[in-house]
This record gives C-alpha cells, sequence and structure tokens, in this order.
C-alpha cells in the first residue's frame, strides 16, 4: 500500500483539529447564551454516561485496531480479515452495552427523569462502532477523514443555528453535537468496501486480539474515570449547573489538546510501522520532533490561557459562567501534561508493545483522581473537579517517565531548551503587561494579547533558529 506523506497526513489532520476547534468556538458561545449553564450541564452529564457505555461497546479497539491495521496494511487478505475480526467483537459488544444501558437508565430515578436526553446521546454507541475510524487512521487516510468530517460540521452548523433557540432546546443540542461528531461514521461503514475484502473469512482468529484488546480497554477504562468520572461525581455530588460551569472550562482545554495531540494521532501508525520493520533511528527521530513540538505549542497556550482565563470565559460563554474561571486556571496545565503523556504513551509504549505499562500509569491516575474528587469536590466544585484532573494528568505522566527514563534521557538532549523559554521570557513579560492594557472590549484584549504574545515568542524562536519553525521559515519563506 502506497506510503502517505507524513506532512500530508499532519496537514491534513490540523485542517480536521482547526474544524474541531472552530466548531465548538463558532457554537458554544452561542449554545451557552442559549441554554445556561443547566441546559449544557445536562447535555455534558448525558454525553459522560453514555461514554462509560461506548467505552465497553468499543473494548479497547480505537486504540489497538489502529496499531493492528497499520502493521499488516500491505496485505489486503489480512487487513481484510483483521478488520472484520475486530468489527465482529464490536458488535457483539455493542449489543451487550446497549443491554446494560437500558437497564441502567430505568432502574436510576435521577436517569429516568432524563431518559429522553440519554437516549439521543445513546446514538454515539452505534456511531463510534460502525465508523471504523481505526481503520482509516491504520492506513493513513486523513485526506478522507478531513473531508467527510468537515461536511458533517458544516451539517451541524447550520442545524445548530436553526434548531436551539431556547434553553428547553438542549436535546436538539445533544443530537446534532452528535451528528456533527459522528455523522461520517455512516459513510465510513458503506466506504468499507473500497479498503477490505468483504467476503466472509472461513476460519477467524478472534483469540490473537483479545489479550491485548483488554489491555486497551483497561486503559481507556481507568482514563474514562479520571476523563469523565469528575463529571459525573460532580453532578451527583453537587448539580447539574456545577456541571455546567465545569464544562466550559474542560471545553476550553480540549479545543487546545485537540491541537497539541495533532501531531501525535498523525504520527502514531508510522511510529508502529517504523517498530515492526525494525527502523530504530526514524523511530527516535519522530519521538524527538513530537516532543519538541508539544513543549513549543503547548507551554505558551498554557501561559496565555491562565492570564486571560477571565476574558476567555467571558467570550465563549458569557457571563453566567464566570465562577467557572478558577477551574479554567487549575484544569490549563493538563494541556502541557497530556501532550507529553500522548507521546510517552500511545506514541511510545503502545507502539513498542508496552500497553502494561500505560495501563499501570492511568490506573494510578484513576485512583488519585477519585480520591480528590471525594474531598475536593464538595467543598470547592468545578475548580475542586479541575483540581483532581490536574492531579491525574501529572502522575500518569511522571509514572510513564520513569519507565522510559533511558529513552528520555536521549530524547532531552535534543530539544533545544535555550531557544524556547529565551523566547518565551520576553514574550510573557509583554503578555503580564498587555493584562493592564485599558481595553473594554473582550475580544480586542485577547486579539491584541495573543497578537503580541505569540508574534514575539515567535520571533524569538526565530531569532535564536530553533529547529523546527526555523525549517519551516527557510523552507516556505526564504526559499520563495
Amino acid at each position: 500500500m502506497k506510503t502517505k506523506s507524513i506532512k500530508l497526513n499532519f496537514i491534513m489532520n490540523f485542517l480536521l483539529t482547526a474544524s474541531s476547534i472552530l466548531f465548538p468556538l463558532i457554537t458554544f458561545p452561542y449554545v451557552s447564551r442559549v441554554l445556561g449553564p443547566i441546559g449544557t450541564g445536562n447535555v455534558t452529564m448525558g454525553t459522560s454516561v453514555v461514554s462509560y457505555f461506548t467505552m465497553v461497546a468499543m473494548l479497547g479497539v480505537p486504540t489497538y485496531g489502529v496499531r493492528a491495521c497499520a502493521s499488516v496494511r500491505d496485505d489486503k487478505l489480512e487487513l481484510s480479515k483483521t478488520v472484520q475480526e475486530l468489527l465482529i467483537i464490536n458488535i457483539g459488544m455493542m449489543l451487550i452495552a446497549y443491554i446494560a444501558f437500558f437497564i441502567t437508565i430505568f432502574s436510576v430515578p435521577s436517569f429516568r427523569i432524563m431518559k429522553t436526553l440519554y437516549l439521543v446521546s445513546s446514538i454515539a454507541i452505534v456511531m463510534n462502532v460502525i465508523g471504523i475510524n481505526w481503520l482509516y487512521q491504520g492506513l493513513e487516510q486523513y485526506s478522507y477523514i478531513t473531508f467527510i468530517s468537515l461536511v458533517f460540521k458544516v451539517v451541524a452548523l447550520v442545524l445548530m443555528f436553526a434548531l436551539v433557540h431556547k434553553a428547553d432546546d438542549y436535546i436538539w443540542y445533544a443530537l446534532i453535537t452528535i451528528i456533527g461528531g459522528f455523522g461520517s461514521s455512516i459513510f465510513n461503514f458503506f466506504r468499507l468496501r473500497k479498503l477490505i475484502i468483504l467476503k466472509p473469512f472461513q476460519h477467524y482468529d478472534f483469540k490473537q486480539h483479545i489479550r491485548p484488546m483488554f489491555t486497551f480497554f483497561a486503559m481507556t477504562v481507568a482514563t474514562t474515570v479520571y476523563t469523565n468520572l469528575d463529571v459525573v461525581m460532580l453532578g451527583l455530588m453537587k448539580s447539574n449547573y456545577d456541571v455546567g460551569l465545569y464544562n466550559a472550562a474542560v471545553k476550553i482545554k480540549l479545543i487546545m489538546v485537540s491541537l497539541v495531540t495533532s501531531l501525535g494521532t498523525v504520527l502514531l501508525p508510522r511510529i508502529s510501522y517504523y517498530y515492526e520493520q525494525n527502523q530504530v533511528r526514524e523511530f527516535h527521530n519522530l519521538i524527538s520532533k513530537a516532543f519538541s513540538f508539544v513543549l513549543l505549542f503547548a507551554i505558551p497556550c498554557c501561559l496565555y490561557l491562565m492570564v486571560f482565563a477571565k476574558d476567555t470565559i467571558l467570550l465563549l460563554s458569557g457571563k453566567e459562567f464566570l465562577e467557572a474561571v478558577p477551574a479554567v486556571i487549575i484544569i490549563t496545565p493538563t494541556i502541557l501534561l497530556i501532550g507529553l503523556s500522548n507521546i510517552t504513551g500511545i506514541q511510545v509504549l503502545v507502539p513498542t508493545g508496552k500497553e502494561s505499562l500505560v495501563l499501570r500509569s492511568v490506573v494510578w491516575g484513576a485512583i488519585v483522581d477519585f480520591i480528590l474528587n471525594l474531598i475536593m469536590i464538595p467543598k470547592f466544585g468545578s475548580a475542586g473537579a479541575a483540581l483532581g484532573t490536574l492531579a491525574a494528568e501529572f502522575v500518569v505522566l511522571i509514572v510513564q517517565c520513569i519507565y522510559l527514563k533511558e529513552l528520555l534521557s536521549q530524547i532531552k538532549t535534543t530539544i533545544e531548551w535555550k531557544c524556547l523559554f529565551g523566547s518565551l521570557v520576553p514574550a510573557l513579560i509583554v503578555l503580564i503587561g498587555t493584562y493592564f492594557f485599558p481595553i473594554e472590549s473582550v475580544f480586542l484584549r485577547l486579539l491584541i494579547a495573543g497578537c503580541l504574545f505569540f508574534l514575539i515568542y515567535g520571533l524569538g524562536l526565530l531569532v535564536t533558529r530553533e529547529e523546527i519553525l526555523w525549517s519551516i521559515f527557510n523552507r516556505y519563506i526564504l526559499k520563495r
């Protein structure tokens, strides 16, 4: 199978990520003001509860499937057999997940009251299964993924403004969110015939997938605990109003995390391929570039959001969500932590077959998150949930770094630390100075501060000739 250019894949995935950012940037300010903290909190609660059943239906395939397909992508017969085996397993688990879902919804009184919302949100379960995104990622079909996703995001955007007009329209919001996020799944499913052989095989080997799938599933369970349990615990221990406040903080974080981890999504199948082919030099080179990218991008983004947390909340959510400012400040550093752990875990430990080590790190993070949530949420609400998430992400990264201390000792020498911090210091001074500018417009404050901060930071990187930015500047600007 023809190998796609990493640069093309990155551009395509960046466009996809940019659309994932642009969509909430356009819709969330509108939805927040229409639905308020309670309405957005209801939908967030429903999405979080459904995510547990989706997790059961997927059984670790979203990550394992990428590696499994990438390793056999040059053999269409073996690829077809692998895809069919994983899809059959997924469909079986989906049926079990739906049975458990219906029992839960009609057994828990607070869920039964909101059953319509939960039933609508549960469409995501079947869409995740039939979407088979892991196959398209494993084959590096990022041009197709980007195009079809953009189409459905535009459709969802139109529907959002057409159907969501009052506080009671939160069910429409839940449905439209699913259309925007998973509408492409139907096309993915019917397009399978172009990528694999659909004819059933006489013998399937399900056993070979069970152990790694359950390892990835356990990782997903632990990860979901500290990424969604905070929302569920917040809703049960406090209220959906607090969930709405916390969701405002999480939305901002997720926007930046998707950008920071966009390169990793592209690199995973290629890293897996290099490892399978024993191309050690190429393997280490990609890992080094991934670390540099995350550090260069995530650190300034964290600083900018922490300084202008209040203005960001006012712009994206409105005055009703100002109580979420402490949660935004606390949770923002997770952008950097998640970006780094995405490399150490998903891009290094997973392709090298050390999923069990990732599982251990995630379990430790989940334990820390659960304990801190019990202690902090009753007293501090959304800020307490944010603190639990921050601590959990920190623990996950530290544990993974311990496992990879030999590799990291080699990688750290390739990071241009002087360029990074030498450029950040003057940019940060300007950023803090712009915070005190007497500008009434929130949008103008954020725009001017962002332009000055990132301009000075970028110029600093160019002056010090930081490798990544300088290579881009030299190739696309100087050589024109």
